[in-house]
């Protein structure tokens, strides 16, 4: 039979009945509608999606097929005939379907939209193209394999992301590795230095690390350590080597212990100290070994740590052995182009040196190196090079004190604790015991000052060397000004020998006006400490000096600082103080005049300085109370603006300056003023009081510090 010819069933009936076909119909034509719809929105997003990122290729879209048997229903429907039920039959399924509950609905809305499938519900924004997250592939980077008891562990790290994290992660415990086992070879070797000096080899060996991640830090980690390590194991004399004889006499195990202990420190201490010396030739140099786990960008921070460690131990061990070998590689730094490492360590350190060393062996090594430095650079060389030749502890009232310091003291027992504790034969042997000791030490202090003496003297033979041969060679360099400083500093230790020769060298200086007022100031005060110390037996009239200064006066800088002040006041101090029996009084009453007329114009801690010199030449030369009359003492005016002090008729004017001064708005000024200007009494009302005096009124005054 055919399949259109076979009776429907009732199911069949009420899906071909008319609403449900007009139902479906519209269903149709909205699904294709909205089908239209979707896909010219679809378009649209994939055109514009194509615009933003060519890179990404648009997925299709999702299409869901209809199940077989909505298939077959939907084509078996548009094959039915429309005209093939009967009346009969459509009136039973028209009062059927008004007895049955899901007909009675309002059909013209969608059908059973509540009961739809989850799974048919699709969210707009699954349609939306777009490309899915690659799982990327993760690369492995294979390291080094770590061996321990239980055998060989492969190691490796992850490329990407976390690549970064990783690496720092495993530095950071290679790190805390080595610093643990840095500190126990450190602990081992400074709690037994005797049995443990070998393993001082074995730290020594960590400076040669080659794992690219922690060398730079480990070797500056062992570089500090041994550094503290010699510090603290290094006896305190000097190591000298065993002789053949020596080496072959049998002696006991503890002696025998010791040797090697020597042996091994001294050994180990200069392969130390070569491996510091060739961490900044490697910086000086710039050069790169082969297989060097350390970029040219560290070399700077390891030559830092390295100068760093040999200043330490410069100043920590004076005594021992291969000193000077530390000086020869610390005093070219002191010219080095970096600021950082020239200032911060070898300039300082050497400074340290020369204040701490009171024997002068450190300091006569280190002299003869700069002076050699200087020599071999043709003078071309930093002027703080030479300025810490000021730092030199050689001067005559320091050298009594540190020969005093340096005798070996000894206390011995007094009669009562002798007749309390001692018999009488006792006593009788404690007393020729003591003799003899109180001998030893006279005649070790005495050879310790011998010594000293010979060395200071040593040193400063080289020292002034290097001055004249800058004062005859090099008079226009940049050192001039520290030569001149360096000089008025040690002055009074020159040689009478020098004296005219050197005097005609500074007259010529100052007469060129190449220097400036600080260069001629130095000059002035050179020549009058040599005159006021032991130039005194010299027959000399420095009156051209006299002129100079009196000439440069109004000419000093009145702001702060007020150096060139302090100058000025050491050298009146010289010239008119020290040398009141051959200065006239014309000289002397110019001078105090023309402070006078400079304490207006500078500060106040300045301006007290002038008043004490001003004090201290009226009480040198009484007479100068001439200037605080109105009265003429002669004939002729005062040439305040000629430059002769002998010339210029002071004794003609009067100190109207000090007028002026009491109304100065510095307590101290106005007091000093009234004081100077009642001819500075030193008994009655207007006496200073003893405070004051102290303080601003002595010779020995620092007016940098004065309120």
């Amino acid at each position: 039979m055919h399949p259109l010819c076979r009776r429907p069933t009732f199911r069949r009936l009420l899906k071909t009945s008319d609403v449900k076909l007009e139902n479906k119909l519209k269903n149709r034509q909205m699904k294709q509608q909205n089908v239209a719809k979707k896909q010219r929105k679809e378009q649209k997003k994939l055109r514009q999606a194509v615009k933003d990122a060519a890179i990404r290729t648009p997925r299709p879209l999702e299409t869901y097929r209809k199940r077989p048997e909505e298939e077959e229903d939907e084509e078996f429907l548009e094959s039915l005939p429309t005209d093939m039920m009967e009346d009969e039959d459509l009136q039973q399924m028209t009062s059927m379907a008004r007895q049955a509950s899901f007909i009675t609905r309002d059909l013209s809305g969608p059908v059973h939209s509540g009961k739809k499938r989850s799974s048919e519900v699709v969210p707009s924004y699954e349609k939306v193209p777009r490309k899915l997250a690659r799982m990327e592939e993760k690369e492995v980077i294979h390291l080094l394999p770590i061996k321990d008891k239980t055998g060989v562990i492969p190691q490796s790290i992850e490329r990407g992301s976390t690549h970064t994290e990783q690496r720092e992660k495993l530095r950071v415990h290679k790190i805390n590795e080595k610093k643990l086992h840095i500190a126990g070879l450190g602990s081992a070797i400074i709690s037994n230095p005797y049995s443990n000096i070998k393993r001082v080899k074995e730290l020594r060996g960590m400076l040669m690390e080659s794992d690219p991640c922690v060398a730079v830090t480990v070797r500056k980690l062992v570089m500090v350590s041994l550094m503290e390590i010699f510090k603290d194991i290094t006896p305190s004399y000097r190591i000298r080597p065993l002789t053949p004889e020596e080496k072959a006499t049998k002696v006991k195990k503890e002696t025998q212990q010791l040797r090697e202990f020597e042996e091994g420190l001294v050994s180990q201490f200069k392969f130390y100290l070569e491996d510091l010396e060739q961490t900044v030739k490697d910086w000086k140099q710039q050069k790169k070994k082969r297989s060097q786990a350390v970029g040219f960008q560290s070399y700077r921070g390891l030559a830092e740590v390295a100068v760093r460690c040999l200043c330490e131990l410069l100043l920590a061990l004076p005594h021992f052995n291969f000193h000077n070998n530390i000086i020869v590689i610390l005093v070219p730094l002191m010219n080095d182009h970096d600021k950082k490492v020239r200032d911060c360590s070898p300039l300082m350190m050497l400074r340290k040196l020369f204040q701490q060393d009171k024997v002068g062996g450190a300091s006569l090594a280190t002299v003869r190196v700069i002076s050699g430095l200087v020599k071999s650079l043709n003078y071309n060389v930093r002027p703080e090079v030479l300025k810490t030749l000021m730092s030199l502890r050689i001067k005559e009232v320091e050298m009594k004190k540190d020969i005093e310091a340096t005798a070996p003291k000894k206390k011995f027992m007094n009669n009562k604790e002798k007749k309390k504790n001692l018999s009488r034969m006792q006593r009788k042997w404690k007393k020729a015991e003591e003799k003899l000791e109180k001998e030893l030490l006279e005649a070790e202090a005495s050879e310790s000052k011998e010594k000293k003496i010979k060395l200071h003297t040593e040193t400063l033979n080289i020292v002034f060397l290097v001055y004249f041969r800058i004062l005859k060679k090099a008079q226009k360099s940049v050192l001039l000004p520290a030569v001149l400083e360096g000089l008025a500093n040690f002055a009074h230790l020159i040689n009478l020998e020098f004296f005219d020769d050197l005097l005609n060298v500074l007259q010529s200086l100052i007469q060129s006006g190449d220097l400036t007022n600080r260069e001629c100031l130095h000059c002035i005060q050179t020549v009058f400490t040599i005159l006021s110390g032991q130039g005194d037996v010299l027959n000399i009239d420095p009156l051209n000096f006299y002129s100079q200064l009196y000439k440069m006066l109004p000419r000093l800088h009145a702001g702060a600082p007020n150096d060139d002040i302090i100058i000025v006041l050491q050298c009146l101090d010289a010239m008119l103080t020290r040398r009141k029996k051959q200065v006239t009084l014309q000289r002397a009453m110019a001078f105090v005049k023309r402070l006078s007329t400079l304490s207006l114009h500078v500060l106040p801690n300045a301006t007290v300085g002038i008043l004490a010199a001003s004090r201290a030449a009226m009480h040198a030369f009484p007479k100068c109370d001439f200037l605080l009359d109105n009265e003429v003492q002669g004939s002729g005016f005062y040439l305040p603006e000629l430059d002769e002090p002998e010339h210029c008729n002071a004794q003609n004017t009067a100190l109207w300056e000090l007028h002026a001064l009491q109304r100065h708005f510095h307590p101290v000024v106005r007091r000093l003023a009234v004081h100077v200007c009642q001819g500075a009494p030193s008994e009655g009302s207007a006496a200073l009081s003893a405070a004051l005096i102290a303080d601003y009124g002595g010779k020995q005054i620092d007016y940098r510090y004065v309120p």
